[in-house]
């Protein structure tokens, strides 16, 4: 039987060098090998620490922080305002909705007052003598709320006695803020006169108003509607409380006559003038 013969190798396959098969070492080396006992919470904690935040994350996670830190400052003020509601008495709370009621109808008498001298104005037969009537009117008001003029009138007198000397100037101030939003007038406290401008600190042993020193006990003189002056000054939480928690004590008595007499100078202003000049 005749072999078979063998064929010539191509040309081209004579040229190309011989194929060499890949080390199975190399390719092991090249992929890494898992460390022998790590698990997947691990490696898991090893990619999420230590954290690498860039400069924009840093500042958003700063203003997320601020602005959570003031929601829960905000709550929290708001949470004890209303514990101090719900554990206050059924008729403390009735005198406070009283409260809110009385200074409802201040602002409705005063726009009604308004709306009244606009109409008299418009239907006055002589427009210009009602103007100059109500300009004095005006004058008048503004005198007593200026401290420039005396005034009477219905309101109360509250004094408070501090043996221990523990009554600061804002406690005082908190008394005069409350006075005001009630619907006072005129306020007169041991012979200084209270006006927009009025300030208050502490001096010594005793109280400095407007930069005249005063000392206990504190007589407030106050003209206004003593129904809603006096529960404005004794709502749960409030200004007597308050005095009477520094171990002072307060009286509140309500009269058909205050006197205020205590005056202030007329202050020329140095540089605002009318709009009308």
């Amino acid at each position: 039987m005749n072999e078979p013969e063998e064929r010539p190798e191509h040309r081209l396959r004579r040229e190309l060098p011989a194929e060499v098969p890949a080390a199975p070492e190399a390719e092991s080396a090249a992929e890494p090998k898992p460390e022998a006992g790590l698990t997947g919470r691990r490696r898991l904690v090893q990619g999420l620490w230590p954290p690498r935040l860039s400069r924009a994350q840093l500042i958003v996670a700063v203003l997320l922080f601020g602005l959570g830190f003031g929601l829960a400052v905000q709550v929290a003020s708001n949470s004890d305002s209303d514990s101090a509601l719900r554990g206050a008495r059924q008729e403390d709370l009735v005198r406070i909705l009283d409260e809110l009621d009385d200074r409802t109808q201040r602002l409705e008498d005063e726009k009604t007052g308004l709306e009244k001298q606009r109409q008299e104005l418009q239907s006055s037969s002589d427009q210009a003598a009602e103007a100059r009537r109500q300009t004095a009117e005006k004058e008048r008001q503004l005198g007593i709320l200026a401290g420039t003029v005396a005034a009477q009138g219905p309101g109360i007198t509250m004094t408070v006695d501090d043996p221990k000397g523990t009554v600061q100037a804002d406690m005082l101030l908190d008394a005069i803020q409350e006075l005001r939003a009630a619907g006072a007038e005129a306020i007169q406290v041991n012979g200084v006169r209270v006006i927009a401008g009025t300030y208050l600190n502490d001096s010594g042993k005793g109280v400095s108003v407007d930069g005249n020193k005063i000392t206990q006990p504190y007589v407030f003189r106050v003209i206004g509607k003593p129904q809603d002056l006096e529960p404005a000054l004794n709502i749960p939480g409030g200004v007597v409380q308050t005095l009477e928690k520094e171990q002072a004590t307060v009286t509140v008595q309500r009269s058909a006559k205050i006197i205020v007499d205590a005056l202030r100078p007329a202050k020329q202003p140095d540089y605002a003038r009318s709009s009308s000049q």
